[in-house]
């Protein structure tokens, strides 16, 4: 049965679209598990103020990177109709609207250093994190950028350039990360604060680097032939900000669930910050192989749009589904197996280590329902549906997830396991919302 699955045209299409993406996804979280790996040799606390610091930044970032999500579709369907000009006009007007995003997400994360000391999290933490978080803000406009241009090679099918780009970024990062932490390699000793300067660097790479290639690579560097030609307008942005917008909202209202899920768990203590940032990490990797799965999805998805061809849309979709229900299957199964080990790789504090496996344990009841639905997202988004699916995130994460951690953390006295709870109960509902919506369309479409 499985042998038959793989040999089906869809799933080998998906497939190849997907593994540079699942790469290139994993990039980025390996940043910040390499950061926290570092962090959590020299102590507990630094690495308490990096998990503090990056759960505050991803906040916004995470909505800088959903509104680059238009660009996919829309450049798919201008790729398949091989329109040049659409094409360089809608990177051009991408990038716009993309930097002027980013420009506001950083001032406002630039003046909100200070609301750390208000969200009752260790004082010796907060003291630690707010140095931190105030390097990192700045690296949101370079990763602006390179998700936009992610976005659009992703539009033209092409996966690979954004796989050797983060692969590069995560190697500068590691060799930053120790440098600068230790004072290795002829840099100055920074101590904790190294880390926060290593990600900085290594994320300016990515934006610059895959900017440059953009315009001289021989995939791509079609566009420069006709970029000046292209105008900012009006009809591009209301598009790309039509569907960047609800992406963006659909990813924050997730991201800041987690984020707010980790700023509770602050409220018990330093090591449960850690064991919560821990478990979070691994989840987060594994999720980024649901997450290139979408990816490819949206991109088989906007290409058949296109086409109008509804049928194709649902064997490739019936396809991706599958697809992720067996990635991630294996996942959960993985980490009831090592639950006790995994942790052991980020700290050798008893009480964060044990607290990590046991959330690691609800981690894997999740792993399919949180694959789901950030597949079924994709397709959705390739077929330009997003208003309904904001509308499910929105109640699943902050109408469902939010209060229900709050009560069980907090009244029923559960602490970080009862918030964790409250999560896996948020994706069970948003997977199986979204998946009726991607049904209820193919049939409408399909009779």
């Amino acid at each position: 049965m499985l042998k038959t699955f793989f040999k089906n045209p869809h799933t080998k299409s998906t497939v190849h679209l997907a593994f540079p993406l699942i790469i290139t996804q994993v990039g980025h979280i390996v940043t910040g598990m390499v950061d926290t790996i570092f962090l959590g040799q020299i102590g507990s606390s630094e690495q308490a103020a990096g998990i503090l610091s990056n759960n505050l930044y991803m906040l916004l970032l995470v909505f800088c990177i959903g509104i680059s999500y238009a660009t996919t579709p829309l450049v798919t369907a201008a790729h398949e109709e091989n329109n040049l000009l659409k094409k360089a006009s809608l990177f051009k007007n991408s990038l716009l609207l993309n930097v002027l995003v980013a420009c506001v997400c950083f001032l406002v994360l630039f003046l909100a250093s200070d609301l750390l000391n208000y969200m009752r999290q260790p004082p010796e933490v907060v003291e630690l994190a707010i140095p931190f978080f105030n390097v990192i803000v700045f690296s949101i406009i370079p990763t602006s950028l390179f998700f936009v241009c992610k976005q659009y090679c992703e539009g033209l099918s092409n996966t690979r350039i954004a796989l050797v780009i983060s692969i590069a970024s995560n190697v500068i990062n590691v060799i930053l990360n120790y440098a600068l932490i230790y004072g290795k390699l002829g840099l100055p000793e920074l101590g904790y604060m190294g880390s926060a300067w290593a990600s900085f660097v290594a994320r300016c790479f990515l934006g610059i680097a895959f900017l440059i290639i953009i315009f001289k690579s021989s995939f791509t560097k079609e566009i420069a032939e006709v970029y000046k030609r292209v105008k900012i307008n009006w009809q591009d942005l209301k598009d790309l900000a039509r569907i960047g917008f609800n992406s963006a909202m659909q990813f924050t209202f997730e991201v800041a669930a987690f984020a707010i899920a980790g700023f509770m768990s602050g409220s018990f203590g330093k090591e449960q910050i850690d064991a919560h940032g821990i478990a979070l990490g691994l989840a987060a990797f594994t999720y980024m192989f649901g997450s290139g799965i979408g990816s490819a999805s949206t991109i088989r998805a906007g290409i058949f749009k296109a086409q109008n061809n509804w049928q194709e849309i649902k064997n490739s979709a019936s396809v991706s589904v599958k697809l992720i229900v067996l990635v991630m299957g294996a996942f959960g199964i993985l980490f009831l197996l090592l639950h006790k080990l995994l942790p052991l790789g980020f700290s050798s504090e008893k009480e964060i280590v044990e607290l990590a496996s046991q959330l690691l344990l609800i981690a894997a009841m999740f792993q399919l329902f949180d694959g789901l639905q950030v597949t079924v997202i994709g397709i959705l988004r390739g077929l330009e549906d997003v208003k309904i699916p904001t509308v499910i995130t929105l109640i699943g994460y902050w109408i469902i997830a939010l209060p229900l951690a709050y009560f069980m953390a907090f009244t029923m006295k559960m602490e970080t396991i009862g918030i964790w709870i409250a999560l896996l109960t948020s994706l069970v509902f948003v997977s199986l919302c979204l998946l009726w919506r991607l049904n209820y369309l193919i049939k409408k479409n399909l009779t």
